[in-house]
């Protein structure tokens, strides 16, 4: 399940991010505590540990002493915003090309959305 290209951490922290723009956590609910999310994921706590770390730093979510981690208002918003600049400048550039390469038509991309 998890890539060996990319630390487990980060990619604990891309899962809890991408619930978050998904709204499956929205403003002021709680993450999952430490050991149920190392439990449920099968990873060492220290491993969600730092992923939430990250979250932390990045001002997403906050902790609450005794209570435990906490969406931050505006977290989806700048999560989406990150999403797809990192999308526009990484990703697509790629896409893009292979679509030019093959020649395909923005119609036959949306017409085979369904295929």
């Amino acid at each position: 399940m998890w890539q060996t290209t990319r630390p487990i951490y980060v990619q604990i922290r891309d899962l809890i991010a991408a619930a978050i723009i998904d709204g499956a956590y929205n403003v002021g609910d709680s993450l999952p505590s430490v050991r149920a999310l190392a439990a449920e994921q099968q990873v060492n706590p220290l491993t969600v540990s730092k992923a939430y770390q990250e979250l932390q730093t990045s001002g997403l979510v906050s902790a609450r002493r005794g209570l435990g981690l906490f969406v931050e208002p505006g977290a989806r918003e700048r999560l989406l915003a990150d999403e797809r600049k990192q999308f526009l400048t990484r990703e697509w550039p790629a896409i893009r090309s292979h679509i030019d390469r093959l020649g395909l038509k923005p119609a036959e991309l949306f017409d085979t959305a369904d295929a």
